[in-house]
């Protein structure tokens, strides 16, 4: 079997250059996998805000979600894990595309491994700040408020919020404090899991262990990098565009 895990991508709502350039990126990947992959992981932070209205889905990310639904029509499942960007699903993606929708984490055995897959937000260290602002827009009545506005008003006020560039540097404290809360969160994990899987800091990276191996999927804003596992073994891959 094989799976591929991506997460990070921080898809936005506009049609400026850069973001053309990576949803172009994006979609050609989709492409290429599209014929031999079993189930696609996305693990958080694919869209820099994910919202569908009752009758309004944001129309930039339909390129990416007519990408998706070719791979499940092809047989493929994919599973998203919630991030701290997209967490606001409606009906959209389970009952239109049959994506599996998990708001904390998944998990489950395949090929004789058990697989553990999260964003990683709640793992890190040092980030109360953040623990606090998860809570209250994940609470059903924020939630509500925002569904009942405009979506053009709703999206220009979301995109104030958003936290996502990366053209202004993560401190080195605060990177080293977020990498220790994954790997040693990951230890634990490792201690009933054959994998653990986080993503979040942006940071491709993979650690063997005696009993298993934690990976972090990194991103799609620097690295473009994702996550292999075939037959069980796992791999940490860049993507490169094939002439």
């Amino acid at each position: 079997m094989k799976i591929i895990v991506i997460s990070d991508l921080h898809l936005k709502y506009n049609d400026s250059p850069g973001e053309s350039e990576k949803l172009a990126r994006f979609n050609k990947f989709l492409a290429e996998i599209k014929q031999d992959t079993d189930l696609l992981i996305l693990n958080g932070d694919i869209f820099d805000l994910w919202f569908s209205w009752n009758k309004v889905i944001i129309k930039q990310y339909f390129p990416v979600l007519r990408k998706f639904a070719e791979l499940i029509e092809r047989g493929c499942r994919i599973v998203f894990i919630a991030g701290n960007h997209d967490f606001w699903f409606n009906d959209f993606l389970t009952e239109y595309l049959k994506i599996e929708i998990y708001p904390d984490h998944w998990c489950e055995e395949i090929d004789g491994k058990k697989i553990f897959a999260a964003h990683g937000d709640v793992y890190t260290y040092n980030d109360g700040r953040y623990r606090f602002f998860r809570k209250i827009v994940r609470n059903k009545l924020i939630k509500a408020i925002f569904s009942q506005l405009h979506p053009d008003l709703a999206l220009t006020l979301a995109s104030g919020l958003s936290r996502s560039s990366r053209r202004k540097p993560i401190p080195d404290k605060l990177q080293k404090m977020r990498e220790k809360g994954l790997l040693e969160n990951a230890d634990q994990l490792l201690k009933k899991h054959d994998i653990v899987i986080f993503s979040h800091s942006h940071l491709p990276r993979i650690v063997i262990r005696e009993n298993g191996v934690y990976v972090n999927s990194g991103d799609w804003i620097n690295h473009f990098s994702y996550i292999s596992i075939i037959n069980g073994q796992v791999s940490l891959k860049k993507y490169r565009d094939k002439e």
